[in-house]
């Protein structure tokens, strides 16, 4: 497991970061895509942990991510789309996650709890929803590692990309610099991932563009040409 620093360095030499959205893998046989996503590359997991509260819909908790984590040294990034995170934070330290991402929405102040995962050495995140304000979160920079901006709604996969988002990480990308790591989530695609490249993000969230694919090697080379050729030399030189 990567330290705070050591997961900071991984995700900006890796810019564009293909992430592999594992709510859309085939759990009856994980053993399978685990191999497949290491052989193509891919240098980070996305787990989407809802709790049928925050949103309307389950998924699956620090067991399963604890049981993946033996598989694999990939680095992993656990997004949080639960009402009470600040409960289970512990669970995901030690379940092997080097990044914890959570909702603004969940925590309206959530400077403390941003410092609290920061102190436990993982990358803090902090998740804004497409009707959220990139003004809410703003104050919060300064507190967190990685800004999620969802490009669709949280709670399902499939859905199509809502390009009103762009501003906001554009709006993030101004202000924060390019020492904030920004991540979409939500319809990314060889259609829209240059959009968001272009916008200043450097983390793309790959469900249906991963898995509905034969070769996760191809797929992902495939949106890593698509967003290249746009993120900025600084990005990929730090």
């Amino acid at each position: 497991m990567l330290s705070r620093q050591k997961m900071l360095q991984h995700l900006r030499q890796h810019r564009p970061v293909i992430a592999p959205s594992m709510l859309k893998c085939d759990f009856g046989n994980l053993q399978a895509e685990v191999d497949r996503i290491d052989a193509a590359n891919l240098p980070l997991y996305h787990w989407d942990v809802m709790d049928g509260h925050f949103v309307p819909n389950l998924s699956y908790g620090a067991m399963l991510i604890a049981a993946t984590r033996k598989r694999t040294s990939t680095p992993f990034d656990v997004h949080l789309m639960i009402s009470d995170p600040a409960a289970y934070v512990d669970e995901y330290v030690k379940a092997g996650c080097e990044a914890i991402t959570f909702h603004l929405e969940a925590v309206p102040e959530p400077r403390e709890l941003l410092q609290a995962i920061r102190k436990q050495d993982v990358v803090a995140g902090l998740a804004i929803n497409p009707n959220t304000p990139f003004e809410a979160a703003e104050p919060f920079l300064q507190d967190c590692d990685l800004l999620l901006v969802m490009s669709v709604n949280p709670g399902f996969g499939g859905q199509a990309f809502m390009p009103e988002v762009l501003p906001k990480i554009q709006q993030a990308r101004k202000i924060a610099g390019d020492e904030l790591l920004i991540s979409v989530d939500g319809g990314v695609a060889a259609e829209t991932i240059s959009d968001c490249a272009v916008a200043g993000a450097d983390i793309f969230v790959a469900g249906s563009s991963i898995f509905d694919h034969d070769d996760y090697g191809i797929a992902g080379a495939r949106l890593v040409s698509q967003a290249g050729s746009h993120v900025s030399a600084t990005a990929k030189g730090s």
